[in-house]
């Protein structure tokens, strides 16, 4: 225990004996082992995720990486549903949670409450938020950049021919919903094709919210042919829609998603989308925050902006655009 608490920094020990246990140290060529460290200093340390997202692919693989990461490290695991919480409740359930906890992971949209946020910082509980749209100063973050990936994604649309691409957007409660449309917005004007907003429609990270979107989109009297969905759930519903009406995806319609979770591969034809590596990210989130944990204990205080890469994965919904007169662009 005394080699321990000298080797990590610790300051209740005697300087002589500090002395001879470094010089030790320096005899025997000894060096930490950092994994073992932190599977130590883990130990004791309760962890909780909280979590109000209504996708089930997107949760599956959250949980997966958290579970990765806490049992790598041997921390507890705290798994707890705060949907339905208004503000309110969300900022006495934070009150609550503080007391139990080491620290925090925070999945959108929680990733961005300011009342949560608040709470965990004025208790002093790290906290780690997950596919944040940006960057917030108070709590350490792992992301991709919404905005680079939605861009790249709509710029392999526009090099397939599209012109009239139309936009599911994602809850109005999630900055990665706004970045990932003006992402869209950003390679439509580079490409010099007039922003229609008659093409866009609001969603809300549901199959279910997006179904009226894609109707009312696949109804106008010029309609898109090509359809990108803020994430792979709405992305699914679009196809579903479009089977309903007799289109054939991608020939009639190519549809793009976003996130690469498992209804990315559970649909026909399977989707082209932007792989958001979420089990990755919650893994990197839990080592983040254990690190974190143990700086706390020796008083000093580091958040971390970790930005993931993204990757556009081409499947079966894209094609290149064909006008009526079976001409293609693209």
């Amino acid at each position: 225990m005394t080699v321990s608490r000298v080797v990590n920094g610790h300051s209740t020990v005697r300087e002589s004996t500090r002395e001879r246990v470094m010089q030790a140290v320096s005899e025997l060529g000894y060096i930490p082992n950092q994994a073992a460290s932190s599977l130590a200093a883990a130990q004791d340390a309760r962890i909780a995720l909280i979590y109000t997202n209504p996708s089930a692919g997107y949760l599956r693989e959250l949980l997966l990486g958290a579970l990765h990461g806490t049992a790598r490290t041997a921390a507890q695991l705290v798994i707890d549903d705060w949907d339905g919480l208004d503000t309110s409740a969300e900022r006495k359930a934070a009150r609550a949670l503080a007391k139990g906890v080491a620290g925090v992971i925070l999945p959108p949209p929680l990733c961005e409450s300011k009342v949560v946020i608040e709470e965990l910082v004025s208790a002093g509980v790290p906290a780690v938020a997950i596919a944040s749209g940006r960057f917030n100063h108070e709590i350490s973050s792992v992301r991709v950049d919404d905005f680079l990936a939605s861009k790249e994604l709509t710029e392999y649309l526009i090099q397939m021919g599209h012109t009239r691409i139309g936009c599911i957007k994602g809850h109005p409660n999630q900055t990665a919903s706004t970045r990932r449309f003006e992402g869209y917005q950003a390679a439509l004007k580079e490409a010099g094709i007039p922003f229609d907003a008659a093409l866009v429609q609001q969603g809300y990270f549901t199959y279910r919210s997006a179904l009226p979107a894609v109707e009312t989109l696949l109804a106008l009297r010029k309609p898109p042919s090509a359809i990108f969905a803020g994430n792979d759930d709405m992305a699914a519903a679009a196809i579903s829609v479009a089977h309903r009406r007799g289109l054939d995806v991608p020939r009639d319609l190519s549809i793009v998603g976003f996130d690469d979770t498992s209804a990315a591969t559970t649909v026909w034809p399977e989707l082209t989308t932007i792989r958001q590596p979420i089990a990755t990210m919650a893994d990197s989130a839990i080592d983040i925050l254990l690190r974190t944990i143990r700086r706390k204990e020796n008083d000093t205080r580091v958040v971390v902006d970790h930005v993931v890469a993204h990757q556009l994965v081409k499947r079966d919904s894209v094609a290149p655009y064909t006008a009526p007169n079976g001409k293609s662009r693209g």
